[in-house]
């Protein structure tokens, strides 16, 4: 039987506010345990939340950039759990009444196609603290620092349908929380997390099978992983005649397996009611038209200008639209050398390999935008060729110095005297009387055989634009 897999996604991205959701106490990462904590986070008596206005502000913003419905009037709930980390025995949460409703994302596919993926709500809520299970032996130890910590929910419809798909989805999210500036998405710090709800159903048919909750995935690889693993597992029960267990999982990175937590919960488990200390949020058209004009220009947008203005491929324009801190180093070296399209490559190509291999983003680069363009500029004026280019760039990197240091240091200026290159085309010719009468026959490809002669014997250093002309005008005479 062929199966199709059913994913939604649960997004929670912590939202770059200076305080958190409901008091004032800093949202700083990497604080010693317990100090950023108040009297409100640790839920003493008669303390009483004040919601942070600018929470507020970002989770409109990012419904705008969503084309989503903004709610003019949202209400907060309390979400009863009770867990060590979560001091007041609730969760202050959205429910019926979100800030952010129905929205869509486009996402490009490795195939060049588009999906178009709905979005179900953003709703804003409170962050739990953290529980700490390894120093403590057989105990557990509890840190309210991220306690209070503002969050947007996003929550997707059920319209992926595998994991690549649902990697897509994440990255463009990413990428556009990161061009509004509401979160430094910071996986690693958990600044954005993942939930991957997954369930099968044999193709063809349009009941959803019943599902399983991944929680607290933090990276694009594992999500990958985690959701091949469980449609895997899902598919291998029921084709051996089992019931899947609508349940909550974890994916173990190690053994690259999901293992059972506890039952999956619905929203009547949490009897969910409005917040009585928090009066319905209420905001009119002027207000979310004021967030309106603080949008930049978003990923589709740019990348539809790379295309436009710099005449990009569009898999070109959406490499580099889709991170924010690579788009801006690519316009900067493009408008500094004057060739977009050299820039493109250089950008994707040496260098990306080369921050990838050191782990490190492009704002991290070792080489400046300006220097980049100044190697750029140096390969146009045919000072250098592409191949010594590389030589450049790797002393670049080690940090020898800028392209025209190097260059000059190194010896490794062009030959473009006409005079030289034809002297050394002469003596190849002459050397080599068996290729020249190949030549002759029609093998025109051993062409490539004197240009390799020549450049082997200019140390690379020959203009091989020049070497070539030459050579088609000394062995066609």
């Amino acid at each position: 039987m062929e199966w199709e897999t059913v994913i939604g996604l649960e997004v929670h991205v912590q939202l770059a506010t200076a305080s958190k959701l409901f008091s004032g106490t800093s949202t700083e990462f990497g604080a010693q345990p317990n100090t950023q904590a108040n009297i409100y986070d640790l839920a003493m008596p008669g303390t009483l939340p004040v919601l942070n206005a600018e929470a507020l502000r970002m989770a409109v913003k990012f419904g705008l950039a969503i084309d989503a419905e903004i709610g003019k009037t949202s209400v907060f709930d309390r979400k009863n759990y009770f867990y060590p980390d979560l001091p007041k025995g609730y969760q202050t949460s959205q429910l019926d009444f979100p800030t952010v409703g129905k929205g869509q994302l486009v996402i490009d596919m490795e195939d060049g196609s588009q999906r178009t993926i709905g979005v179900t709500r953003a709703h804003m809520e409170e962050d739990a603290g953290k529980s700490l299970h390894e120093d403590f032996h057989g105990k557990t130890g509890i840190d309210l620092n991220r306690a209070g910590t503002p969050l947007l929910e996003i929550v997707s419809e059920p319209d992926l349908r595998n994991a690549r798909e649902a990697v897509a989805y994440l990255k463009k999210l990413h990428s556009i929380i990161l061009y509004l500036g509401i979160s430094d998405g910071d996986m690693s710090q958990g600044s954005m997390r993942c939930d991957a709800n997954v369930s099968v159903r044999p193709k063809g048919t349009t009941e959803l099978g019943n599902r399983t909750e991944i929680k607290n995935i933090n990276s694009f690889r594992f999500v990958e992983k985690a959701i091949n693993i469980e449609v895997q597992r899902q598919i291998d029960i029921i084709e051996d005649g089992g019931k899947i267990v609508q349940e909550t999982r974890l994916y173990d990175a190690d053994k690259n397996e999901t293992r059972s937590m506890r039952s999956k919960e619905v929203a009547n488990d949490y009897r969910y009611f409005p917040e009585p200390d928090l009066l319905p949020i209420v905001i009119d058209d002027a207000y979310i038209e004021s967030v309106r004009t603080t949008l930049p220009e978003l990923p589709d947008i740019k990348k539809q200008r790379f295309q436009d203005e710099y005449a990009l491929s569009e898999y070109d324009a959406m490499i580099l639209s889709s991170d924010l801190s690579t788009a801006d180093y690519f316009e900067e070296v493009a408008k500094a050398c004057g060739d977009a399209k050299l820039s493109a490559n250089w950008v994707m190509g040496d260098l990306q390999a080369s921050l990838n291999k050191d782990e490190i983003s492009i704002s991290e680069s070792p080489i400046s935008s300006d220097a980049l363009a100044g190697l750029i500029k140096r390969i146009k004026d045919n000072t250098i060729s592409s191949k010594i280019a590389k030589t450049v760039f790797e002393a670049m990197l080690a940090g020898e110095g800028d392209a025209d240091s190097i260059i000059e240091s190194k010896g490794l200026k062009q030959v473009t005297d006409a005079g030289a290159i034809e002297k050394m085309v002469d003596e190849v010719i002459a050397n080599n009387p068996a290729q020249v009468q190949q030549f002759k026959e029609g093998k025109e490809q051993v062409i490539g055989f004197f240009v390799g002669q020549i450049m082997k014997a200019s140390q690379g250093k020959a203009n091989p634009a020049q070497v070539n002309q030459l050579l088609k005008e000394k062995l066609s005479s």
